[in-house]
């Protein structure tokens, strides 16, 4: 995938800016205070490695607070949608094929490396704390459940660049040096990482054509030539090392910018040229890889651009609610009716007019939630929460809401928040 680093450098912020910009990416998680017991539950562990696409670089990038959302946080937020999930993200800016072998290389025996040993003058404000990473990475990948990757991009980027310029001797000449470098590299590569873990599935991007035909004329069918050839250098490196105990699969991302690329891709003035996925582009490519590890892509049925006064989706174990009382956000948090989180989470609870507290067990586990109180008792030992339970007339009733949060934490679950999909997931 195309990606020009020079502007980087250029740009008018420090590296210590950069910094905190990526290292703040990532889906948000929002967990309430509770009593833990017995053994950790499964967890369904992503680690993405590559370059900017999987860092989710977009170019403009200046702001601490506009943290990247790019696929693979939404990958992350399609795993809630199948239960816990976890995502660790090692996206380097300006990342070749080569400094991918590098840098697997020094993880797979876990051995300290130098940034410039991964790759000489990368661009990344992160790039020391990546290198002395390389023992805890290993450890990481051990545990992973999948694997993702995005690489390449910067290997052609050049090529792509000045296609328009080159005549079809020197551009081929070229596009087959790149595309041998890729295929030694990236296998050596998939190689290093099977070292570390021998079962997790790998799923490896391959190159779309990031320019649109209006910006290229003839160029463009040359270029998407190209690009066919990489997706075929990609098919032909992961079913060499691909087995039906470790799956390597390819997620076929060209193929679905073709012909839309100006809208999947950013495009800026002649000098800075820049062709990262725009937030639309992400969508599509956390689609494809999505669509390859769970069959499907979902999305809330609760828009995005809600109100930010509107209640958010909430999805319990996959499921997305739609109780009969609707849910209430008070200070930020979303309330539910005692009786439609009993149903949701699959709890058994009672109700005490006396001490005006509801009863929940599940799983061994007993939270006790009275009205007005700021803690609530987990298995006995009181959890401070931010909002209280509170009455709210229904109809003719007054109906028990609870903080479906501060319960769902307080009886085990794991709870994470998009805010991007203004969603809660909720997970056993």
């Amino acid at each position: 995938m195309l990606s020009t680093w020079k502007k980087i450098v250029a740009i008018g912020t420090s590296g210590m800016l950069l910094f905190s910009i990526f290292a703040g990416a990532g889906a948000e998680s929002v967990k309430a205070a509770a009593v833990t017991q017995g053994t950790e539950p499964d967890v369904f562990r992503i680690v993405a490695l590559g370059d900017s696409i999987t860092a989710g670089y977009e170019p403009g990038i200046t702001d601490p607070a506009a943290k990247p959302y790019g696929y693979a946080e939404r990958l992350l937020e399609q795993g809630w949608y199948h239960g816990r999930s976890a995502l660790t993200n090692y996206g380097i800016l300006g990342l070749t094929t080569a400094g991918l072998l590098n840098y697997t290389g020094a993880i797979k025996d876990g051995t300290s490396i130098t940034p410039d040993a991964i790759q000489p003058a990368l661009p990344d404000p992160r790039i020391g704390q990546f290198a002395a990473m390389t023992a805890a990475i290993n450890a990481e990948l051990t545990e992973a459940d999948l694997i993702a990757i995005t690489i390449g991009g910067n290997d052609v980027s050049s090529l792509f660049l000045n296609a328009k310029e080159m005549t079809d001797t020197d551009f081929q000449t070229q596009l087959e040096q790149r595309l041998s470098a890729y295929n030694t590299n990236v296998k050596a590569a998939l190689e290093n990482i099977r070292a570390v873990n021998p079962q997790a599935t790998i799923i490896l991007a391959d190159q779309y054509q990031p320019a649109p035909k209006i910006a290229l004329g003839a160029a463009y069918t040359k270029l998407m030539s190209a690009a066919g050839r990489f997706t075929e250098a990609a098919d032909s490196v992961a079913a060499s090392v691909n087995t039906a105990a470790a799956p390597v699969r390819v997620a076929h991302v060209a193929e679905r910018f073709a012909g839309v690329e100006g809208s999947l891709t950013h495009i800026i003035g002649a000098g800075k040229a820049d062709f990262h996925p725009t937030q639309l582009g992400y969508e599509k490519i956390a689609q494809v890889f999505a669509e390859l590890q769970w069959g499907e892509y979902r999305t809330p049925s609760v828009a995005a651009m809600t109100s930010a006064a509107a209640p958010m989706s909430i999805v319990v174990k996959g499921v997305e609610l739609n109780t009969p009382n609707k849910p209430i956000l008070k200070n930020g948090q979303n309330f539910l009716a005692l009786r439609d989180i009993l149903n949701a989470v699959g709890a058994s609870g009672k109700w005490d007019n006396k001490t005006s507290s509801a009863t929940i067990e599940y799983g061994g586990r007993t939270v006790v939630i009275t009205i007005g109180s700021k803690t609530i008792k987990v298995n006995g030992a009181n959890v401070a929460i931010d909002t209280p339970a509170f009455l709210q007339r229904v109809g003719k009733e007054d109906k028990t809401y609870l903080p479906l949060a501060a319960l769902a934490t307080g009886l085990g679950f794991d709870v994470n928040y998009s805010s991007k999909l203004r969603t809660a997931f909720i997970n056993p």
